[in-house]
């Protein structure tokens, strides 16, 4: 049956999902995720308040786990309002131009978080392999053109996203798979030729995703042979204690991306349920272990939060 234009619309509204066949029951689930969204928020403001304010983690390495937290904190108000009016007030509708705004800072975010993770890898890198040069390769001119590059990077390869979602009809239903607007997602909605869609969406991935992934992968080989050229176990292990929280959480935001682009990709017969768990893996995973990881595992930033909670304590005696 041939589809008549009339029936080529940009739809007013699209409606986001949240735990399929547990509509009745989700806002039980509202309660961990608000706990979550606290933890993101104040743990990652938090790393940002302690660096901003102790001057002895003004250094390449804390400067650019900033970056991580700000990016984290962007990620998560990016999809806090649809996340919580879904689960706490069962609101699905989203306004179509606001759902292309939110998925546009969603996936700008998470290019700008794999180049922040790229330029840390890079940092653990000069940092083992080149000590005695570190801060003269590392300068605060450097690392604020790296941050500079990050963002630039993210804004201009997502900006045809929306433009490319834009152009083309939609007729195939108004109903997302997640509680958040996402690319692939928006554009499995489309009746209309969604080919330069899918390049452009290809290689955007190869072009950010793909090829910082392959450098962090490049870097920690480095890092591996120069370890290993070290004399003294006492020392191959200092080194390599220096990179388990960037190690750790590259994987939490790797693995994730990496399963949801394959669910979209080539799970048509995937449980709806999967496509949730992933999704809000995506959604919370980094941005609310991170700040947890680099509290625990990094005696600089576990110590410089102890030390304010006890200013905070003794003023509020």
């Amino acid at each position: 049956m041939e589809i008549t234009n009339s029936s080529w619309f940009q739809p007013p509204t699209l409606l986001l999902t949240g735990i399929p066949g547990l509509e009745d029951v989700q806002i039980w689930f509202c309660i961990p995720l608000c706990v979550m969204y606290l933890i993101a928020l104040l743990g990652n403001c938090t790393i940002l308040f302690v660096i901003r304010t102790t001057s002895s983690l003004h250094e390449p390495q804390y400067i650019f786990l900033s970056m991580l937290a700000a990016t984290d904190v962007g990620l998560s108000v990016s999809t806090l309002p649809t996340v919580l009016n879904v689960f706490l007030l069962n609101h699905r509708d989203i306004e179509f131009h606001s759902c292309l705004t939110q998925m546009f800072f969603i996936h700008t975010f998470s290019s700008m978080e794999s180049a922040i993770l790229l330029a840390m890898a890079f940092d653990r890198f000069v940092a083992i392999r080149n000590s005695l040069h570190y801060t003269a390769v590392l300068t605060p001119t450097r690392i604020i053109k790296i941050g500079l590059a990050a963002v630039v990077r993210g804004v201009m390869l997502m900006i045809p996203l929306p433009i490319l979602l834009k152009r083309l009809p939609f007729c195939k239903g108004v109903i997302l798979s997640h509680c958040y607007c996402y690319h692939p997602d928006i554009m499995k909605l489309a009746c209309g030729p969604v080919r330069v869609n899918i390049i452009y969406g290809l290689s955007l991935v190869l072009c950010s995703f793909g090829v910082d992934s392959v450098f962090i992968v490049i870097s920690y080989i480095l890092i591996l042979k120069t370890v290993l050229g070290i004399a003294s176990g006492d020392g191959k292990l200092k080194a390599l204690n220096t990179c388990v929280s960037h190690i750790f959480t590259v994987f939490i935001f790797y693995v994730p991306l990496i399963v949801l682009a394959l669910i979209h990709r080539f799970g048509t017969f995937a449980s709806p349920l999967l496509h949730v768990t992933m999704a809000n893996l995506f959604l919370f995973l980094t941005p609310v272990l991170n700040p947890l990881v680099y509290s625990l595992k990094t005696k600089q930033i576990r110590s410089a939060v102890c030390k304010i909670f006890k200013v905070w304590g003794n003023l509020l005696k």
